[in-house]
């Protein structure tokens, strides 16, 4: 989904103006955004959590010439869904 249609859908939904849609939209990313970056799991009920996890430095190989070189550290964004979600597609 794209985020017009996202914009449209919480329009048709709400019942909200397109301005205060996209606001809302924008805010609610925003936010989410901010928490991120300061390292605190967002959960949202019924969907999973997002959370930023430090990824470790690791060895990795190249392929063709079998050359080992090490990846740094990085921090990563990992999403974890809900438990109904997880069960709902399964039986998609």
């Amino acid at each position: 989904m794209l985020t017009k249609e996202l914009i449209n859908r919480i329009m048709k939904e709400s019942g909200l103006s397109k301005k205060d849609a996209e606001q809302l939209l924008a805010t609610t990313t925003a936010i989410m955004r901010e928490n991120l970056m300061a390292g605190k799991a967002i959960q949202l009920q019924g969907l999973g959590s997002l959370d930023v996890k430090e990824r470790k430095a690791r060895v990795i190989v190249h392929p063709k010439t079998g050359e080992r070189s090490i990846a740094p550290s990085k921090n990563q964004l990992i999403f974890k869904p809900a438990v109904t979600i997880k069960e709902e597609l399964k039986k998609i």
